[in-house]
């Protein structure tokens, strides 16, 4: 029997019964990590901007303990 070299063209499956891979499917890189890579993208954000906040919030109180230790 023949073996096939290509993973588009295999020799004993048939027509139609083996998806074509893209050459980034075949990397795991296709379009649903495109959506993985959005989704955590949008995570990183996310936390981000919570941590700003708390560094924010935190020079705040920082800086009114300032001014009643001058008073």
């Amino acid at each position: 029997m023949t073996v096939s070299k290509n993973i588009n063209n295999p020799v004993g499956q048939g027509g139609g019964q083996r998806k074509r891979l893209s050459r980034a499917e075949r990397q795991n890189n296709g379009p649903h990590r495109n959506l993985d890579r959005q989704s955590a993208a949008e995570q990183k954000a996310e936390l981000v901007r919570k941590m700003r906040e708390k560094a924010g919030a935190a020079e705040d109180t920082a800086q009114s303990g300032d001014e009643t230790a001058q008073s």
